[in-house]
């Protein structure tokens, strides 16, 4: 008997408009988080504007979100690009430096083109350079 009235009482419709809210509410704080993060990351704002926008996101946070997204939108797209590349090539040159064949030091720290070629390899089939990149320590190494 306390199931049937459990079940009248709470019907399908509300279990998916409960969770339909439930998911509403945490794209809505991703989104918060993700514009203030946006806000902190952004050099072509000076310290007050930084301060503006996000008294006006946690204050107000319906319209600071929207008014964010509309007029600063486009750049913050271009800012997470831009910051993808930077982390994509100080990757990079942690591996190559890591593996001796940074442009400037020449060699794999006093060891043989051997074990110089072998690292290369290692590092080729592990995906952390590209064919090029190979070729040219590749190249250095044997000159």
């Amino acid at each position: 008997m306390d199931t049937k009235l459990l079940a009248v009482d709470y019907p399908a419709l509300h279990i998916f408009w409960t969770m339909l809210e439930l998911f509403l509410w945490i794209l809505w704080f991703f989104l918060l988080f993700k514009i203030i993060t946006d806000i902190f990351r952004s050099h072509d704002l000076g310290g007050w504007a930084k301060a503006g926008w996000l008294v006006l996101v946690i204050i107000l946070p319906l319209i600071g979100v929207l008014a964010y997204l509309i007029a600063r939108g486009q750049s913050m797209g271009k800012r997470d690009v831009e910051q993808a590349e930077r982390s994509e090539a100080a990757f990079k040159s942690y591996i190559r430096d890591a593996a001796g064949t940074a442009p400037a030091g020449g060699g794999g720290g006093g060891g043989s083109h051997v074990d110089d070629l072998a690292k290369l390899a290692a590092l080729k089939e592990k995906g952390a350079i590209s064919d090029e990149e190979y070729q040219k320590a590749k190249d250095k190494l044997l000159a």
